[in-house]
């Protein structure tokens, strides 16, 4: 199964550890707030850094979130 990255903006206070543990699935905006890349899907490589940015947002602003792919329908 593959995951989504998703960042709760109303929960997010700029703290920006999710940006140094994961840079290429965070963008911080121009006030300084997370929001992921794109469409927020983790390439398999980046899964744990995913978890552990998730476990290291002390707003707990960031969730993964399965989702089916057609590559994990196959």
């Amino acid at each position: 199964k593959r995951m989504r990255l998703v960042v709760a903006a109303e929960k997010c206070q700029g703290h920006n550890r999710c940006r140094q543990l994961i840079p290429d699935l965070i963008e911080i905006d121009d006030l300084g707030f997370a929001h992921a890349k794109g469409d927020g899907l983790v390439p398999p490589a980046l899964a744990e850094k995913a978890r552990l940015a998730v476990r290291n947002c002390p707003e707990y602003a960031l969730r993964l979130e399965s989702v089916d792919t057609p590559e994990s329908q196959s």
